[in-house]
Parts: structure tokens; C-alpha cells; sequence
């Protein structure tokens, strides 16, 4: 009796395991800005980029892939977690179908743009989905084995990793669509190499402004300096939504803070901005006057599983929060990092915080970030329950009276 044969969609999905296994064996090639802008807008061609992209993109899907099988059994069952794995074996099937496709063909290169679209568009919602995946799993199995370190550890990579196909799939699809920009017209697929820093910040400014007003119907105003000795204002060599992400989330959390902190006040202390750039770094100081924090919860701030506002709930479709997941910092502190900056926060608990964008002043310093999966990405999976080498305040005794001094 012949055995009955398995469609090709299920022999696909089937054969996932074993081309995760081989492509995450290869480590992710870092591109740097300048390497991104010298192919866009000198050596751009459509058929070089296909046949980097159809190896490059499974070898990140894979390598954070891999990573996602290592979360607890508990966590990856949960729906929404089931999701996101889901799309990005989706993804990867689709990706693997033009390995064997000739690069010659303007149809296969045109299908592949489609697909890369296509791809972008179902990962649009990863990060709110897997979000409430940890969520219901904290809710859960609130007892649960896994630190929080371990789930930080992950989300930073695995949002990090998202950043970068994200990056890569906008760049081949920006410049190869066969249409030009018309808000942005000197734009290399999303990288403005005159990216003017002063200009992203009103914008990000005015958004985070008109919401504010939405809400409290008042909000702060902005004052802006820009400092380097050519007394002009300053550009650099930058992805212009990646730095608007970052800004839109600091001039949120500085206005919410203004004003809850000032709410019996007549007037509102402004937001101070300051640009500055230098031979190494251009760098963005956004202070405020709204109470700061206390220094111990500085790092929560950046903690995905720490936020000062309720969760939203999935599905509601009302005005946009001025908080929400509390994933705001930290994944904008990603987007700092991805090209070797930082995001950074400063705070004086009863003045105000001071939050620092640190960027690359050089586009041939600006090289992306990419988590590898090895073998001590391994070791960050395991969950560690050692004793802490440090005395824990809250642990040492108060009373000293009864105990007796050794001579």
C-alpha cells in the first residue's frame, strides 16, 4: 500500500526544524550606516541585495528562533507566544523559497519585494503580542522558576533582532520598489545622510505635545539648543524614525511627569533640549522638571517587566495612551544601542530627569548591534537561583544590643 504524501505546504513546515538548525550554525553579518548608504546610493543593485538578503534574513529569523525554543514550556504556550512563532516560521518559509531561484529574473526579483512587504506587514504587531504573552504567563505562573533577568535577557535580543530584519527588509524595499520617498526625498531607503537632529526633535516634540493636550489639556513647551563650533545646526548620517521612536517616548514620559508634578501650578516648567556634537559622539539631552524618580528604580525604568502605568488592554482601539506596556524605554534604549549608542537616564527624585540619547557621530561607526545564538547565549537561559554574594540590607539585623562584640 503507498504511503500517503504529504502536501507541499506540510513538507515545508515539516522540514522548519532542520533549517533553523542549519542557518543559526552561521553568525549575522553587521552592516555598518555607511555600508547601507555607499550600496543605496552607489552600488545599488536590486540583484546583489536579493542574494544577500535571501541568506542573511534566515540567518537572523533562525538565530533568534532558536532562542525563542529555549523560553520556559509554560510561556511558549500561551497564545499569544504560540502567534509569534507562528509568523516567523511563516516568514521563513517564505524567504526560503527563493534560495533556489534565479537572481537573473526581474519576476523573482520583483516576487521577492512582495514578499518582503508582505513579511513586514505580519510582523507589525510582535512586540504588543508578545507582550501579552508575557503577561498572561506572569498571571499565570506568578511562582514560576524564570527570573525576570532571564525574560529581560531575551526581549532585549529578541526586539534588537526585529530591529535589524526590520531594517534590512525596509532598506530592499524602500529602494527597490521603483518609487521615491516624496516627504523625504534624499532619503537612502530610511537613512537620511542629512539628518537633520533639530527638526526630528520638534517633530517628535509636536506629537507627544498634541497628545498631551488630548489628555490634560495643558502640556509644557520646549526649548531647544543645538551646540558644535560651526554654530549650525547640526545633521548626521541617521535612521530618522529611529530617532523620532526614541525622542516621541522621552518627550511622553517628560510631559506626563511635568504635569503630574505640577498639576496646582499656574505654569508649567519647560523641557530643555540640548544637541550636541562632537568627534565621536552627537548626543541629545532631554530634561525635565517633573520630580524625578528615586535612584533605585532607575533600572526598572528600562525593565520590561516594570511599568508606572496600567497595561492597556489588547484590542482597544480608543485614543492612544500616554503609557502603555512600559515598553517605551526600553526599546528605545534598543534602538539607541542597534547602531552602538546608548539611551541613558539621569534623575535628582524631587527636580527632575535628564535623559541621554548617545549616538555615532561617524556613519562608519555606526555598525549594527546583532544578538548571535551560542553557546553563551545558552547559559543565559538557565535559571540561576545562587545565593546573592552581597548582603541584602532589608537581611541584616537592626537590633545589635544582644549581640555580642568579638575581641
Amino acid at each position: 500500500m503507498e504511503k500517503p504524501r504529504l502536501c507541499t505546504a506540510t513538507m515545508k513546515f515539516v522540514s522548519v526544524p532542520k533549517h533553523i538548525e542549519h542557518f543559526s550554525k552561521f553568525s549575522p553579518s553587521p552592516l555598518s550606516m555607511k555600508q547601507f548608504l555607499d550600496f543605496g546610493s552607489i552600488n545599488a543593485c536590486e540583484k546583489t541585495s536579493f542574494v544577500f538578503l535571501r541568506q542573511e534574513l534566515p540567518v537572523r529569523l533562525s538565530n533568534i528562533m532558536k532562542e525563542i525554543n529555549l523560553l520556559p514550556d509554560k510561556l511558549l504556550t500561551t497564545q499569544p507566544v504560540k502567534m509569534v512563532q507562528s509568523w516567523y516560521i511563516q516568514s521563513l518559509i517564505e524567504i526560503l523559497e527563493f534560495l533556489d531561484k534565479n537572481p537573473d529574473d526581474y519576476k523573482v526579483l520583483g516576487e521577492f519585494v512582495d514578499a518582503l512587504v508582505t513579511i513586514r506587514n505580519r510582523h507589525n504587531d510582535v512586540v504588543p503580542t508578545m507582550a501579552q504573552g508575557i503577561i498572561e504567563y506572569k498571571e499565570t505562573f506568578p511562582h514560576d522558576a524564570v527570573t525576570n533577568q532571564n525574560i529581560q535577557y531575551f526581549l532585549d535580543r529578541f526586539y534588537m533582532s526585529r530591529i535589524s530584519i526590520r531594517m534590512l527588509i525596509n532598506q530592499h524595499t524602500l529602494i527597490f520598489d521603483g518609487s521615491a520617498n516624496p516627504v523625504h526625498p534624499n532619503t537612502i531607503g530610511s537613512i537620511d545622510p542629512l539628518c537633520q537632529v533639530g527638526d526630528v526633535v520638534q517633530d517628535a516634540f509636536h506629537s507627544a505635545k498634541m497628545l498631551c493636550d488630548q489628555y490634560y489639556l495643558c502640556s509644557p513647551d520646549l526649548i531647544l539648543q543645538e551646540m558644535n563650533k560651526k554654530n549650525l545646526p547640526i545633521s548626521i548620517v541617521y535612521v530618522p524614525s529611529h530617532l523620532y521612536h526614541m525622542l516621541f517616548e522621552l518627550f511622553k514620559n517628560a510631559m506626563r511627569a511635568t504635569i503630574e508634578t505640577h498639576e496646582n501650578s499656574n505654569n508649567l516648567p519647560p523641557i530643555q533640549v540640548m544637541v550636541s556634537l562632537g568627534g565621536e559622539d552627537m548626543s541629545i539631552k532631554v530634561s525635565d522638571k517633573g520630580g524625578g524618580v528615586p535612584f533605585r528604580r532607575i533600572e526598572n525604568l528600562f525593565s520590561y517587566m516594570y511599568s508606572t502605568a496600567p497595561a492597556p488592554q489588547m484590542g482597544e482601539h480608543t485614543r492612544p495612551p500616554l503609557a502603555g506596556f512600559g515598553y517605551g524605554l526600553p526599546i528605545s534604549r534598543l534602538y539607541a544601542k542597534y547602531f552602538q549608542g546608548d539611551l541613558q537616564l539621569y534623575s535628582m527624585e524631587g527636580h527632575g530627569t535628564d535623559a541621554v540619547i548617545y549616538l555615532k557621530a561617524l556613519s562608519t561607526d555606526s555598525i549594527e548591534r546583532l544578538p548571535v545564538y551560542n553557546k553563551t547565549a545558552l547559559k543565559n537561559y538557565k535559571v540561576s537561583q545562587e545565593a546573592d554574594d552581597w548582603c541584602i540590607p532589608s537581611k541584616e539585623p537592626l537590633d545589635l544590643s544582644n549581640y555580642k562584640v568579638a575581641k
